[in-house]
Order: C-alpha cells, then sequence, then structure tokens
C-alpha cells in the first residue's frame, strides 16, 4: 500500500519538491511531443485526407480532454494527484494501441483516420488526467502561494518534451514511419511508470464536503475563458506550422514547433515567478500581447528565418498566459476542490483547441494557410482584452 504524506512539510525547495513530478510529466508527454509534427503529414501526405480532417484529428486530443478533466479534476481532489497521474499513464499507452490499430487500414484512409480520431481521443483523456494530476499533486506540495511556480515548473517540463519531441518524431517518421510513432506512445508511458510509483502518495485535503460544480466554474470561468483565446495562437503553431513550411519548401519544418517550445521554456525558467509576484493578471496581459505579435510575424514572414522568430516570440508570449491566468483561477477557487479547479479552468484551453483546430483548418482551406496565423493573432488580442478586465477587477477569493 502506498504511504502517505501531507502538505507541504518538506523544508527544499518548491522546485526540489516538484521534481519527481516534473519527471513524470517531461516523459509522458514526450508521446504528444513525437506526433506533433509528424501527424499533420501523416494525415495529410500518407492517408490523402484535407487540412480539415488534420484539424479534426489533432483537434480530437483536445475535444476528449475537455469532456474529461472534470472527471480528472473530481479523481485527483478525492484519490489524489499520484493516482490521476498513474492513471493517466495506463491510458496513453492504449492510445499507441490504438494507432496501431489504425494503420492496419491505411488503404481505407477514412477508416484509418476514423481509427486514429479515437487514439487521440484516448490520449486526450490521458493528458488530462496526467496534467490536472500533476497540478493537483504539486500545489498540495507547494501550497497556493507558489501556484504561479508550480504551474510554470510543470508545464515546463511539458514543453521541454514537446521541444525535445518534435526533432525525435519527425526523425522517427522518416527513418520507420508512423508505425514508430505509434510504438513509441505505447512504451514511453509504461517506462514513466516506474518514476511515478515510488513516490509518496499525498493525502488529499481533509474535508466535510466538496465545493458543488457550478460553484468551482463560475469561480475560474473569467480566467478560463482569457486562456481559451490565447491558446488559439497555440494551435495555430503546433498544428499548421508543419504545414506552411512543408508548403513553402523551406524545410526543417519541426523546427518550428521547437524553437516555439524552446523560447517557452525559456520564459518559464527565467519569469515563471513573476505571477506570484506580480500579479497574474498583469503577466497574461503583456504575455498575450507578445503572443499575438509572435502570430502576426509568422503571417507576415515571407521567408522561413522570419517565420522562426515569429514561432520564439508567440512561444515566449505564450509560456506565461497560463500561469499569468492561472493564479487568478486559484486565487478565487475554493480551497478543498482546486483538483477540480484546475480541470475546470485547463478545460478551457481543451474547448478552444477543440473547436478552434477544426476551424482553423477551414480557414486554411478558404483563404490559405498564411491566414491561420492572422486569424490567430487577432484572437489572441481579445485574450489580452480578459486580462485588462481581471485587472480592473477586484473580486475577492473563494470562500
Amino acid at each position: 500500500m502506498a504511504a502517505y504524506t501531507s502538505g507541504p512539510a518538506e523544508p527544499r525547495s518548491v522546485v526540489a519538491a516538484l521534481l519527481p513530478i516534473m519527471a513524470a510529466v517531461f516523459v509522458a508527454f514526450l508521446v504528444t511531443g513525437i506526433a506533433m509534427p509528424v501527424l499533420p503529414l501523416h494525415v495529410h501526405d500518407r492517408l490523402g485526407l484535407g487540412a480539415f480532417v488534420v484539424g479534426l484529428v489533432a483537434g480530437a486530443q483536445f475535444t476528449a480532454s475537455l469532456i474529461s478533466r472534470f472527471w480528472s479534476g473530481s479523481y485527483a481532489d478525492s484519490r489524489g494527484g499520484k493516482r490521476a497521474v498513474v492513471a493517466g499513464l495506463l491510458l496513453a499507452a492504449a492510445a499507441g494501441l490504438i494507432y496501431f490499430l489504425s494503420l492496419r487500414f491505411v488503404g481505407a484512409p477514412v477508416t484509418s483516420a476514423m481509427i486514429l480520431l479515437v487514439g487521440r481521443a484516448v490520449l486526450g483523456g490521458a493528458e488530462s488526467f496526467i496534467i490536472t494530476g500533476a497540478l493537483s499533486w504539486g500545489l498540495t506540495l507547494g501550497g497556493p502561494e507558489n501556484a504561479g511556480k508550480v504551474m510554470a515548473w510543470v508545464g515546463t517540463a511539458m514543453y521541454v518534451a514537446f521541444a525535445v519531441g518534435a526533432p525525435t518524431g519527425s526523425a522517427l517518421y522518416a527513418a520507420y514511419g508512423f508505425e514508430a510513432i505509434a510504438l513509441a506512445t505505447t512504451l514511453v508511458p509504461l517506462v514513466t511508470l516506474p518514476l511515478v510509483l515510488p513516490r509518496p502518495t499525498v493525502a488529499p485535503i481533509a474535508h466535510t464536503h466538496r465545493s458543488s460544480f457550478a460553484k468551482v466554474v463560475g469561480a475560474v470561468w473569467a480566467p478560463g475563458v482569457g486562456l481559451a483565446f490565447s491558446s488559439v495562437g497555440f494551435g495555430a503553431i503546433t498544428t499548421f506550422a508543419v504545414l506552411l513550411f512543408a508548403q513553402r519548401g523551406w524545410g526543417l519544418a519541426w523546427l518550428a514547433l521547437t524553437v516555439f517550445a524552446t523560447a517557452f521554456v525559456v520564459a518559464r525558467v527565467l519569469l515563471g515567478h513573476l505571477a506570484d509576484r506580480v500579479g497574474g493578471a498583469k503577466v497574461a496581459l503583456v504575455s498575450a500581447l507578445i503572443e499575438a505579435a509572435g502570430l502576426a510575424l509568422v503571417w507576415l514572414a515571407p521567408w522561413s528565418a522570419l517565420a522562426l522568430f515569429g514561432a520564439a516570440v508567440t512561444g515566449f508570449g505564450y509560456s506565461l498566459v497560463y500561469p499569468g491566468f492561472g493564479v487568478e483561477a486559484v486565487r478565487r477557487a475554493p480551497a478543498e476542490s482546486r483538483g477540480l479547479a484546475m480541470g475546470a479552468y485547463t478545460a478551457f484551453l481543451d474547448l478552444a483547441l477543440g473547436l478552434a483546430n477544426p476551424a482553423l483548418g477551414l480557414v486554411a482551406g478558404v483563404a490559405g494557410l498564411g491566414s491561420v496565423f492572422l486569424a490567430g493573432a487577432l484572437i489572441v488580442v481579445v485574450s489580452a482584452a480578459v486580462a485588462a478586465r481581471l485587472l480592473r477587477s477586484s473580486a475577492p477569493a473563494a470562500a
């Protein structure tokens, strides 16, 4: 039986306490990172399907994450963040097996894409349990006063995985095809389990009752809406940058994802403490404007170097939007339901990507791939407006 610990009693730093969780998130999210640059190519080139289907298959993961966020958040609150992470890793391995199944039907592209969509949906549920569990676990260890730091560092592990996963996935796909992606998706989560299982299980916060679903969503909806609008830019880069580079013959298409993720990580490492120190809304406002500027540069870019610079600026800006709005969400959330609150808050990201990726695919089909990044920039500006509204707000923390 797992040992239990309670609260952030250890004298070491918050970052040191988070290291095992970060390691698990890093390894687990490699399965998403390795698929990012190759999934559009597999669906578009190997299966011969259009940009709308590319967006639909990519968006299925985020739609499934949205549906499962509240379940995963309640599970983390009642059973503990560690158990939620373990459940997510097992689901991720199952997604890899479904990827393998889709490859048996490559000769029937629509059938193969539908099975692949199911696999992406299962991976979305896995992602929900892993990240919600990790955040709940980290907040229990670090306390609400370090909410921004917890979100920044857990998110850093995720985006380092994306940065490493993009070239790794491209190399695997070039050498062995999508079969290698399916194999890695199956095995990597299983390899991660030994990093998580020996860790003590942190006891959930004692409570006499849980806050209602409606109360939790009501507490976090405003920061969640800001996160949703800002995440459209993330979807534009991760789903359509590879296709843009391939269409324009720029080469090294995976590099756009890597520079995006690298800039994201640099911002988190250097500035991840800012949301706790100067206020979440201020950080979200400035970061969203930087993100929008980066997307505009990708739209305007006549050559690959400027597009890569734009992707880096986008990643740098988007990096601090999540902890910025997240600090505002934690400040408003009931203490006994922080897992559910993190699930509800992050669900807005899933909602945005689940809807935006297919919609951006339609934009690409009508007005060209470059227009996706202009549309993304304009939508991200709305996120800055939400941050400005929160900055003017003096709503007290939820009791």
